[in-house]
């Protein structure tokens, strides 16, 4: 089985957050099912070259218009200082679709902004990098109800994080596709949250055999 896991890209996205789950998902290194694969895609408002925030320059795959829910496993995106420009408006028609198509939708840091901004969070619990920011920055946003103090939460297909947590907003992510074992997601998690090498071993340990 292949799914898409679509990546959307452009000029100052903060290009560290989606690393770790993007490397995960293309790899499938430690995958439960090694016959599931997932291609990562990146998507953007047009096809020509994009700039991260690390100078990096992403070529993408096909433009937001051409954004389909068919094969998709998930839509990431991160975090960048644009979130609140009318440049992004066609993204949350897409997030529209992916929801009501129950795709999940991850987003961080500054992407929550704009979530925020087009009411997508006025119903959810969800977090982001602090409320009364996400207040102060969106005069429209009325979900501070639903605001959780977490690095990442999950409501339903909806995934949101702080720009500080990528590594929580990756293991939500992997735990809501549940390409994982719960064991495996554990082990990797606290590997790269302890650095302790303990942690490693069981990781391969949690692998299911190949016979």
């Amino acid at each position: 089985m292949r799914k898409i896991a679509y990546l959307y890209v452009f000029d100052t996205m903060a290009d560290w957050e989606p690393g770790y789950v993007i490397a995960e998902l293309h790899s499938g290194r430690y995958f439960k099912d090694k016959t599931l694969k997932y291609d990562v895609k990146t998507v953007s408002l047009t096809q020509e070259p994009i700039t991260t925030m690390g100078g990096m320059t992403i070529l993408p795959n096909l433009t937001i218009h051409q954004l389909t829910t068919h094969e998709a496993g998930v839509l990431i995106l991160p975090g960048g200082d644009t979130w609140l420009e009318p440049l992004h408006d066609p993204v949350f028609n897409c997030v529209s679709e992916f929801l009501q198509a129950h795709i999940p939708v991850a987003a961080v840091c500054g992407a929550t902004f704009g979530l925020a901004a087009h009411g997508f969070l006025n119903n959810r619990q969800h977090t982001s990098n602090d409320r009364d920011y996400l207040k102060a920055i969106c005069p429209t946003y009325e979900g501070e109800s639903f605001y959780l103090h977490e690095p990442a939460v999950i409501d339903g297909d909806l995934i949101t994080a702080s720009g500080v947590a990528p590594l929580d907003f990756t293991c939500t992510i992997l735990d809501k596709l549940e390409v994982f074992l719960p064991a495996t997601l554990e082990a990797w998690y606290k590997l790269y949250q302890t650095h302790e090498a303990r942690y490693f071993f069981a990781l391969m340990a949690s692998l299911p055999q190949v016979s």
